[in-house]
């Protein structure tokens, strides 16, 4: 039985919080490498409106509203679903095991966000900040 008065307990919220900033920070630069080409290595893309140019919008603006934990229960459970989409269009098809298909970053990133859908953000958010007033 976890004890909310041990130390464990008081950082657990904070460790949500950095843990959402930080994925979030990933997250946002597959987005910036399809609508930027910035950083450089992943692949652009040429027409916005296709699905790969609807990710990159997803991917870098659904990564900022997280990233400051703006509306985060809403979009990290659609940015779910967008990893969801991408593993079984892109890399399913590539065998079963996701390390065989190079699908395990969007395995991770569906529980990941799947996990901010319902915790939220943590403390250190404009989420919590909202709630205060």
């Amino acid at each position: 039985m976890s004890n909310d008065n041990s130390c464990c307990g008081r950082v657990s919220p904070y460790l949500l919080s950095l843990l959402r900033i930080v994925v979030a920070i990933l997250f946002m630069q597959h987005g910036a490498q399809k609508l930027l080409g910035y950083p450089p290595g992943g692949m652009k893309v040429e027409h916005v409106m296709t699905l790969m140019g609807v990710g990159g919008i997803l991917e870098l603006v659904g990564g900022a509203f997280v990233l400051f934990g703006i509306l985060t229960r809403p979009v990290a459970f659609i940015l779910s679903g967008e990893m969801a989409v991408a593993y079984f269009k892109v890399h399913a098809s590539g065998g079963f095991w996701p390390v065989q298909n190079h699908g395990e970053l969007a395995v991770i990133y569906c529980f990941v966000f799947l996990y901010f859908a319902a915790a939220g953000a943590g403390p250190l958010s404009i989420d919590a900040l909202r709630k205060k007033s």
